[in-house]
């Protein structure tokens, strides 16, 4: 007798439809898995085993077992098949029939007391059942309401094997799980624009940037407050729609990083990863693949502190997704593609050992100290980021000041205000676009026509300046969402100038 039970398999954020077959035959005793299993599949067997007896049930000691992990040409990975393997075990040496076994795909971790872990995927593996037509989904109670987002099916989470084979024999009994939005961390920002005293030309590039999804790059001296205003640059965000929450949440659900009590991403990603992460840990990856920082930071803000202390070739991994919006990574048998639009924020001090200075002079740096300081990363890296301003120290009397200042909400409103402007130009659009930053050339020459005055005077400062193509289109994008956040059609020569302005650090001129 041989026993058919659906599930999946995980390849990056891929899902892989896995048929798990258990045949029983006459032989040496024991547990053989075919089918390209990888260690964590192959070391499930004593779990199985023990799992199955724990949980009361008898296990075939005298019995050759043969489980076939179909299509065959796959390597399957990670823990979840424990559960259909120990199911399909269970329908040979009980006879169970039940509609269950075609209707539902089961996906879960077993322990050795017959106990469901959480896995990974189970949000993927829950789209997955949707199209493919199944009734539902059943996997262990701690991805109960991960699962539950997706409508259109019944999934039933349990929390071990006793429960999973009741609800196999008696599904009448039970209820399918309902999504508890209430339960999924939407997360509280930390620090807002009102606690920022003084730096009103960062938080108005932090405005700019947060209209038209742009990237920014910050410089200046330790404690001028760099780190704080990126921070608080989530706060100004527009809120992510249910199409955003579901890409960012599979992303974090293939990466393991949901549970129960998070089991939906519904505020903006803000990474901030260390300058000691390797060029994996940016782009993703490894032996298994997973998602790496620039795809956990999809739809949200990746803030990279001390940008020069990076190694360089993780930086340069940056360089493709900022462009294309995802990254694909090549091994030599198969490759993974993951989605990386993010709004990348950078922050360095203008030189490694400088301060901030009391006198007129705005560094206690040299040209050559900033030269060798700024030559740690690439000008096509540069060249991608849209907005680059000088932070400066803020004086005593405007951190004691007790003037009110603008909060996040305030600021907040005027960068709906200007998405709104966006996403109704780029409605009709083939390409989807929501914002002025991710404009290819196509769109930057229908949308950001230039009068007269304002291209002459453009050319001139570009030609002047020494600017590359790309820092042209990149300030005509700028000016474009300025001119939104002024809620005005065309764009002014006043817009090219303040886009100019956010463009002149010294970096470019060495």
């Amino acid at each position: 007798m041989i026993s058919k039970i659906n599930s999946i398999v995980m390849n990056g954020l891929n899902v892989i439809p896995t048929e798990v077959e258990v045949g029983f035959s006459r032989g040496i005793p024991g547990i053989t898995i075919v089918g390209l299993p990888d260690n964590a599949v192959n070391e499930s067997k004593e779990r199985i085993r023990f799992s199955i007896k724990n949980s009361g049930f008898d296990y075939p000691v005298s019995t050759k077992i043969v489980i076939n992990l179909s299509p065959a040409d796959v390597r399957k990975e990670g823990s979840a098949l424990d559960l259909p393997i120990a199911v399909g075990i269970l329908k040979n040496s009980a006879g169970m029939n039940s509609t269950v076994f075609d209707d539902f795909l089961f996906y879960g971790e077993l322990n050795l007391n017959g106990e469901l872990k959480a896995v990974k995927g189970v949000l993927n593996a829950a789209l997955f059942a949707r199209e493919r037509g199944y009734k539902g989904l059943i996997v262990p109670s701690k991805n109960g309401n991960e699962a539950a987002f997706v409508k259109e099916i019944d999934v039933f989470a349990f929390n071990n094997l006793n429960e999973v084979i009741q609800f196999i024999m008696t599904p009448e009994k039970f209820t399918p799980s309902v999504y508890k939005r209430e339960n999924s961390g939407k997360r509280k920002f930390i620090t807002d624009f009102s606690e920022i005293k003084g730096q009103y030309l960062a938080k108005r590039i932090m405005e700019i940037a947060a209209a038209g999804f742009h990237n920014v790059l910050m410089v200046g001296p330790p404690g001028s407050g760099k780190s704080m205003i990126s921070k608080a640059l989530p706060s100004i965000l527009p809120d992510m729609t249910d199409e955003e929450i579901l890409e960012t949440s599979l992303i974090y659900s293939a990466a393991g990083l949901l549970n129960n009590r998070t089991s939906m991403v519904l505020s903006r990603p803000f990474r901030s990863p260390h300058h000691t992460i390797s060029d994996v840990g940016i782009s993703g990856g490894g032996k298994f693949p997973v998602p790496g920082e620039i795809s956990l930071a999809h739809n949200g803000v990746l803030f990279l502190d001390e940008l020069p202390y990076f190694k360089k070739s993780a930086l340069e991994v940056l360089r493709q997704p900022l462009e294309d919006g995802e990254i694909t990574i090549s091994r030599s048998l198969t490759s993974f593609t993951f989605p990386s639009k993010f709004m990348f924020v950078a922050a360095m001090n203008p030189c490694e050992d400088s301060i901030g200075s009391k006198n007129s002079q705005f560094y206690a740096c040299s040209s050559l100290q900033k030269k060798n300081y700024y030559s740690r990363i690439s000008k096509p890296l540069l060249d991608r980021i849209d907005l680059q301003i000088e932070v400066k120290k803020v004086d005593i009397e405007e951190i004691t000041s007790d003037a009110k200042v603008e909060t996040s909400a305030d600021v907040k409103k005027r960068v709906v205000t200007a998405r709104n402007l966006q996403l109704q130009r780029f409605n009709n659009l083939r390409n989807k676009i929501f914002a002025n930053g991710q404009m290819s050339n196509k769109e930057i020459k229908k949308f950001c026509a230039l009068d007269v005055e304002s291209e002459k005077f453009l050319k001139m400062a570009v030609d002047k300046l020494d600017l590359s193509a790309r820092c042209y289109f990149k300030i005509l994008k700028v000016a474009r969402t300025i001119a939104d956040l002024a809620s005005l059609e065309s764009i002014k020569k006043n817009h090219i100038q303040e886009a100019l302005q956010y463009r002149t650090l010294d970096l470019f001129k060495l």
